[in-house]
């Protein structure tokens, strides 16, 4: 893995570990960056908020004093990395999810399976060839169904989400 060894370099105690990570989160934004830049020999990624700082470098300083992950996790995680955009379709909603969403004045449900998305007694392989039937217009189908946040930073008000 790019990211540092898989096995410690050296013998550091739990203690010392945790009292830098204390010491991280003690420190001021424009510190915590330099620390980032110090550790990664780069600037973070813009718009990489405070606690998604400290949390890389935790886990960058846990690394290299007890390892990184075992071979059976990076494969995984190459897996993951592999994937082209398509094939994520909602990942963190599980076979049985219900989305409904009320448009025109129309309830439409949604009902998630391992082949794709059912709408109207058919199945589809993406929310977004539903919202353009739905609309009539193109439309990005996880933010018509208030999936993901739109331009305004909130997510639509007439969706809800229920787990089967």
């Amino acid at each position: 893995m790019r990211y540092g060894p898989k096995r410690p370099a050296q013998s550091v105690s739990p203690e010392a570990i945790a009292a830098e990570i204390e010491r991280l989160a003690g420190l001021p934004l424009k510190e915590l960056k330099a620390a980032w830049a110090a550790e990664f020999r780069r600037d973070p990624p813009k718009g990489l908020w405070r606690d998604l700082l400290l949390r890389t470098l935790a886990w960058r300083i846990q690394e290299r004093a007890f390892g990184g992950h075992d071979k059976a996790t990076e494969r995984l995680l190459e897996a993951y990395g592999q994937k082209k955009p398509g094939d994520a379709r909602c990942q963190r909603l599980k076979a049985g999810t219900i989305l409904v969403r009320e448009f025109g004045g129309t309830r439409h449900t949604v009902t998630i399976v391992p082949e794709g998305f059912v709408w109207q007694d058919k199945t589809y392989s993406s929310l977004t060839a539903i919202a353009r039937i739905i609309t009539g217009s193109s439309w990005n189908g996880p933010r018509f169904f208030g999936l993901r946040e739109g331009e305004s930073g909130k997510a639509g008000k007439q969706q809800q989400v229920r787990a089967a």
